[in-house]
């Protein structure tokens, strides 16, 4: 199983800081936040990873990834997400690093304490469609968020003005193999993107995808808040889990 960062967008709940540097070199806690999601692929036994980011912010990351060698054993390379279409327009680009293996997804903001190593063992050994991650969260209405009946995923609603759970999707996910075909058959949202909840509802639909509820903590740093609850969080006991 490979793994794609994907670490584009325009930041734009992080302006000003993110008109100068993209969102996912900020610093959480003692590390630029990128480090984080790479650390949770190594985790789950990646060993390549692809990191999807601007072309202006390239050389940027050669820079801060340069920092991350000794610290992390995975090969990193980088590609060029070539307009702003999204989540899955960026893992489009990803599609000639797979080749032909399944892939661990993971958002460049989503901090995890626990990275889900047995979900991911059981999916390497049998990559049969899709896997989502869900979370318990005061705040629904900003996520994706899951239906679960018995144990089994039912539904997932993007941004729901009356949220029917509390379970938000968080970002990581896994695809197997037919994940490039089922984008192609992905019609853009209101929003003008391909959106990730409309290829997770794919894969629901022909019923192969499974739902987990992670372990610990979980932080998406889209916004000033959640960056200082990240480094928090990452100052306490649970520090020792990401050196």
């Amino acid at each position: 199983m490979k793994g794609v960062v994907l670490a584009g967008g325009a930041g734009t709940r992080l302006k000003p800081l993110t008109d100068y540097t993209n969102k996912h070199l900020l610093p959480v806690y003692d590390k630029a936040m990128i480090y984080y999601p790479l650390w949770t692929l190594e985790k789950i036994g990646v060993r390549e990873a692809l990191i999807v980011t601007e072309e202006r912010w390239i050389d940027d990351f050669k820079q801060t990834l340069a920092s991350f060698r000794p610290k992390l054993n995975l090969s990193i390379t980088l590609a060029i997400q070539t307009g702003p279409g999204g989540i899955v327009d960026a893992l489009i680009q990803s599609e000639k690093f797979a080749a032909g293996a399944p892939l661990a997804v993971a958002l460049g903001d989503n901090l995890f304490e626990n990275p889900p190593q047995k979900a991911a063992n059981d999916f390497r050994s049998n990559p049969n469609g899709a896997n989502v991650f869900l979370t318990e969260v005061h705040n629904p209405e900003d996520f994706g968020v899951a239906v679960m009946k018995d144990g089994a995923i039912q539904s997932i609603i993007e941004k729901p003005e009356t949220p029917p759970s509390n379970l938000a999707v968080t970002g990581l996910y896994f695809f197997d193999t037919t994940v490039f075909e089922r984008i192609k058959e992905l019609k853009p949202s209101v929003r003008g993107e391909l959106e990730i909840t409309d290829l997770n509802n794919l894969y629901l639909q022909d019923g192969r995808l499974t739902a987990h509820q992670i372990e610990g903590w979980w932080c998406d740093c889209g916004t000033f808040d959640s960056l200082v609850r990240a480094s928090a969080l990452l100052a306490g006991h649970q520090l020792e889990t990401v050196k």
